[in-house]
């Protein structure tokens, strides 16, 4: 892979929405190569037949029913609002 130059990092800040300091940029283009090489030389690793895995250690997490619920505490997320109604929060009108 080729280097990025500064004018490829200033945009990628740009697209980012990073303020990126002008005397920062040299430096910020060597680490984005690195990464970017390390990147590449992982795509060369052949992991044909290597099972994934999310983590290394062989753990099984608990298992609940997934069901919705309101969690039975309406009247404590109530308690700290301005108005409510009906079991709901007021709001002022926003849309004339």
């Amino acid at each position: 892979m080729s280097s990025l130059d500064k004018e490829t990092v200033r945009k990628i800040a740009f697209l980012s929405r990073i303020e990126v300091a002008e005397d920062a940029l040299g430096e910020l283009a060597g680490d984005l190569t690195r990464i970017l090489d390390f990147i590449e030389e992982l795509q060369e690793v052949d992991v044909e037949g290597a099972a994934p895995l999310t983590s290394v250690a062989d753990l099984t997490l608990p298992l609940r029913k997934d069901e919705v619920t309101d969690g039975n505490i309406q009247q404590k997320v109530l308690a700290n609002a301005p108005l409510t109604d009906a079991g709901c929060f007021v709001v002022p009108k926003v849309v004339e």
